[in-house]
């Protein structure tokens, strides 16, 4: 009977799932993934093997309507997949770790209740990765559950790229920069010596461009800067979220349209962005296929505001070494790609048109002062890790 670790990462309207096959001085090796999506209306659980090849696509009835459900029918699946496998470990995306957890760390109930003290730093995800670690508990009571953390990689940055110019009292209660993306940052970070040797060490900057959308400065492969802040709303335009705003405007919309925080906590987080600027989606496929000007408009807003986070990312590395892009609209969208290369000749990138369209690892041309490279992200794969590591040690 062979070991498996379980990995998990839990949406507003999805479970989505890993599970690794573990072999004793082997990094852990892929078995298949999947998720349960359309939470709550729709459950629907979807499955590949390590190849891509379909295991299962079939809707779901009201009892998977929830997390707690969806979590009983991917352990059901499991079973089915691989009933001879022992299912030793889970390891899960948890948003926000706060000043506290700079590491991964085994769950107990302490842990969960330090992490429940967290939901508002990040609203749109911490209750969801709770509730999936519940809810696993239900399903296997005994099973090592370990937290790997969005925030911990930027724990690295210097003091003065977490600081807020805020009164010292409230900074030392814990009001600063944490960063997130950073299991995706890590994952590239920790791939980039394979891919790209000669500049993996230098001054990079990580683009993770999808629904949610980020900078990161790397020297050395640590964090140095990135454009989140105290929560995941800050920074870059994203799919729903407004990225930076004058607080000002949160002011105006207190005074002059009585907006309370719930109203505020909607429009930022659910109602911006592609969608809110487009009228149209949040979904940069559409957005591009679309003829529709305030589709372009979007788009360019989005591509803009890229830039203008680049030439700051730039300036807190003093200068610039290489460019990645990672995520989904990172990864496939080649004309998102094509103008923030160009935006960015002044830092020395010169755009591969043809490598840009076939998708290859490198897409600047030969020479160029700074080069830029698309790096697929693997967050399921640095949680496994994570995971076997520190249960290693335990």
């Amino acid at each position: 009977m062979s070991d498996a670790l379980l990995v998990l990462n839990a949406g507003s309207s999805s479970l989505k799932f890993s599970l690794f096959r573990l072999a004793s001085g082997a990094e852990p090796d892929l078995l298949l993934e999947g998720q349960v999506e359309g939470l709550p209306e729709k459950p629907r659980l979807e499955a590949k093997d390590a190849t891509g090849a379909p295991l299962v696509d079939r809707g779901l009835d009201a009892r998977a309507a929830d997390l707690r459900g969806a979590m009983s029918v991917i352990a059901a699946f499991l079973r089915e997949q691989v009933g001879a496998t022992r299912l030793v470990a889970a390891g899960h995306r948890v948003v926000h770790g706060g000043l506290r957890y700079a590491q991964p760390v085994r769950i107990d109930a302490g842990v969960l209740d330090e992490l429940e003290r967290l939901v508002p730093l990040a609203p749109l995800h911490q209750p969801h990765n709770l509730r999936a670690i519940r809810a696993l508990a239900e399903e296997h009571p005994d099973l090592p559950q370990v937290a790997c953390f969005d925030t911990a990689f930027h724990r690295s940055q210097p003091a003065l790229s977490q600081a807020f110019a805020l009164p010292r009292a409230l900074s030392e209660a814990g009001l600063r920069r944490y960063g997130f993306h950073g299991l995706s940052y890590e994952y590239v970070a920790a791939t980039l010596p394979r891919v790209a040797p000669d500049v993996a060490s230098g001054r990079v900057v990580v683009a993770h461009l999808g629904n949610g959308a980020s900078l990161c400065a790397l020297r050395g492969g640590r964090s140095v800067a990135t454009t989140m802040g105290f929560t995941a709303l800050d920074g870059l335009v994203m799919g729903t979220r407004c990225g930076a705003i004058d607080p000002g405007v949160l002011l105006y919309l207190m005074d002059q349209r009585g907006m309370n925080a719930r109203a505020l906590e909607d429009l930022l987080y659910h109602r911006s962005g592609l969608l809110g600027v487009s009228g149209l989606s949040s979904d940069m496929r559409s957005l591009l296929a679309s003829d529709d000007p305030r589709a372009a408009e979007a788009i360019d807003l989005f591509v803009y505001r890229i830039g203008r986070e680049l030439g700051s990312m730039a300036a807190a590395l003093g200068g610039l070494d290489a460019l990645v892009f990672t995520g989904g609209i990172g990864e496939h969208a080649a004309p998102v790609r094509a103008r923030v290369c160009r935006d960015a000749g002044w830092l020395g990138i010169v755009l591969d048109e043809a490598a840009n369209q076939a998708g290859a690892a490198r897409i600047s041309a030969p020479g160029a002062a700074a080069s830029a490279w698309v790096v697929p992200t693997d967050e399921n794969r640095m949680i496994a890790l994570h995971t076997v590591r520190l249960l290693a040690e335990a």
